[in-house]
């Protein structure tokens, strides 16, 4: 049996609510070759393992889930796959249209210098503002939606703020060459951040990655109001503990911060031409809790000493959805 070209994987743990869909999308991808589907459950107990049986053609591997780690298992992920390239999903974005792959592989084929590429996500109809414009805001950072961006430290020098866009990635919708995943830059097995870690290195030591705009996925986390706190807390935990610089601000500047992005989002959503009135209204008394609510978990997360992991367990999302929650309660 020939290699393919790509394995698309998906790494699944109570995925069920947008999976079926993602397969559909995957499987209907017009494609300049093979590719393979790869599936990665870390101990599911909802209806995803019985949608994975529905498509016949998907490889699925099953893993304990304390055996689960955002590096650690995609770094596995590239040794079973058989693609020159994996290209990473995760089991809430689904790709936007039947040349997702194409344009995911496309840059490597433009410059054999490219190592990883990270593509566009456009949030869910569905998400909080706040969620909605930061997502379009960081994407939107670089530039025009139809130019594939080609990014290396020695096209801008010692400039702060083109590093931090450089080194920005996310592996909800990324690709990466097998072999360079496999014997140059693996993922590290970090608790949180790991894509982060893994984008900044590869522009630190030297190697080339790109933007595919066109190859875009349909994504936003879908968490409660009571969960979006949790998840900030998580990832500005998970950017301390990798190494990142996470400012700690007085009360007075969280404040000005909160007051100056409720306002921002005011305008946005009042001039939202794809929402409907009922949309506007609903968020426009809704939608400044968030932020109120952001600031606070970002406060905590700034603060808390990484040296006790029982108070960031106490606010960790991830830690609390993977334990019943009758024991979530009692901790």
């Amino acid at each position: 049996m020939t290699e393919p070209t790509a394995t698309v994987v998906i790494l699944t743990y109570n995925g069920e609510d947008y999976l079926r869909e993602i397969l559909e999308a995957v499987e209907g991808q017009v494609f300049d070759g093979e590719f393979e589907v790869l599936v990665i459950d870390s101990g599911s107990t909802d209806a995803t393992l019985s949608i994975v049986a529905d498509f016949p053609h998907v490889r699925l591997h099953q893993i304990p889930n304390e055996d689960f780690g955002h590096g650690r298992t995609r770094n596995l992920a590239a040794q079973l796959a058989r693609g020159e390239f994996v290209v990473f999903l995760t089991h809430d974005a689904t790709p936007a249209s039947d040349r997702w792959l194409q344009r995911m592989i496309e840059p490597f084929r433009i410059a054999p210098s490219v190592m990883a590429v990270l593509g566009n996500q456009i949030p869910r109809p569905h998400c909080p503002p706040i969620m909605k414009y930061e997502i379009q805001g960081v994407f939107g950072r670089y530039g025009q939606d139809f130019s594939i961006h080609l990014m290396h430290q020695g096209d801008y020098g010692d400039d702060e703020g083109a590093m931090a866009v450089m080194g920005f990635y996310s592996d909800v919708n990324s690709a990466t060459r097998r072999d360079f995943l496999l014997n140059t830059i693996p993922y590290r097995d970090v608790r949180y951040a790991e894509d982060q870690l893994f984008g900044h290195e590869l522009i630190e030591r030297g190697f080339r990655k790109a933007y595919a705009p066109l190859a875009a996925v349909i994504h936003s986390n879908d968490v409660t109001f009571a969960e979006y706190p949790r998840r900030i807390f998580d990832e500005t935990v998970g950017l301390r503990e990798i190494g990142f610089d996470v400012p700690v601000y007085s009360k007075r500047w969280i404040v000005n911060r909160v007051a100056r992005s409720i306002v921002g989002d005011t305008l946005r959503i009042l001039r939202d031409s794809t929402q409907s009135m009922s949309w506007k209204l609903r968020w426009l008394f809704v939608n400044p809790a968030f932020h109120v609510a952001k600031w606070r978990a970002y406060d905590r997360a700034s603060r808390v000493p990484l040296s006790d992991r029982a108070a960031i367990a106490a606010e960790s999302l991830e830690h609390h959805r993977k334990i019943p929650d009758s024991d979530a309660a009692a901790q």
